[in-house]
Formats: C-alpha cells, structure tokens, sequence
C-alpha cells in the first residue's frame, strides 16, 4: 500500500466514522427528531455514487470507506425509524 492510498483510507475514515457521534447520541437520547431522513437519503446517494466510482477505478480506500459509510447511514436510518415511532 502507498502513501496515497493510506492518505484516501485515512482521509474516508475520518469522514465516514463522523456519523458515529450522532450515532451515539441517538441511541443515549432515545430521539431521532433532529435527525433529516431527507439529508440521510441523499447522503447515502452520494456515497453509493462514489462506491460505484471506487469499484470502476479499483481504488480500495473509496470502496471501503464508502461501505463503512454507507453502513452508518444505514444504522442512522434504523434508528431514526426506530425512535420516530415512540
């Protein structure tokens, strides 16, 4: 792996794992109000766009800092769904 890759992989990594602190105040909270299923759904357009991106390049660090995105994302919307309904 060479620099540039580690600077992509750490770069996707600081930018996906940003949603861990909602995330985690979501959950504490209990509450998903706040929270824009609009912004989310267009959140996760986009980082499906670039994964599609990352797969026609072969480039490993948007492919897989895009999934961990992705993945959050998702987790975020669950919950936002889950707590919506209290």
């Amino acid at each position: 792996m060479d620099f540039l890759q580690i600077l992509g992989l750490t770069a996707g990594i600081c930018t996906a794992s940003s949603m861990i602190p909602q995330l985690v105040t979501t959950v504490k909270k209990k509450k998903a109000e706040q929270v824009s299923l609009l912004m989310f759904l267009v959140l996760m357009l986009g980082n499906g766009l670039w994964l599609y991106y990352g797969i026609a390049k072969s480039d490993i660090p948007i492919m897989a800092t895009n999934i961990l995105s992705i993945l959050l994302n998702i987790a975020m919307l669950v919950l936002k769904l889950r707590y919506n309904k209290r």
